[in-house]
């Protein structure tokens, strides 16, 4: 090569790249309120594996209506599945994290309510306040705006 010229970066199918690798970029880190979201989705999503193992045990035990206990087992296992990928999504950036998880808290509040007209219960206040925690997280600005496009992550 002559002196002076150093190879710069190369243009190929009108893409620039360049000869030397680049060192990636660090992943963003997601905010302190999407981690804590996250934290409380991932947790609910354990409570409810933990039912779906209960009703397998019921199962084996022995049930006079097999029926719809494995119907509720293959309930829990795909909200559990479901809640644990949407929290995953909301670390990750993902704006479609927030839609299933909060249905899930809707309907959460809504059976609480329910349980505490019958009796009020330390469980059923304890779901009431879990689900209205991650409800009120999940609108909160830093939370939407990490879910927004572009905002926690390359697409």
């Amino acid at each position: 090569m002559p002196d002076g010229f150093t190879r710069g970066p190369r243009r190929v199918c009108g893409v620039t790249g360049s000869d030397t690798p680049q060192p990636s970029r660090p992943a963003p880190v997601a905010p302190g309120a999407v981690r804590l979201l996250a934290g409380l989705v991932l947790l609910q999503a354990l409570a409810v594996a933990v039912i779906a193992g209960a009703l397998v045990v019921a199962l084996v035990r022995g049930t006079s209506m097999p029926g719809p206990v494995v119907f509720l087992i293959v309930l829990a296992a795909g909200v559990a599945a479901v809640l644990g990928g949407a929290g995953r999504a909301l670390l990750q950036g993902h704006r479609w994290g927030r839609a299933p998880v909060m249905t899930v808290q809707i309907l959460l509040v809504v059976l609480a309510v329910g349980w505490l007209g019958v009796e009020v219960a330390v469980w059923s206040v304890a779901v009431l306040a879990l689900a209205v925690v991650v409800g009120g997280l999940l609108v909160t600005p830093t939370v939407v705006a990490w879910t927004t496009v572009g905002a926690g992550r390359e697409d």
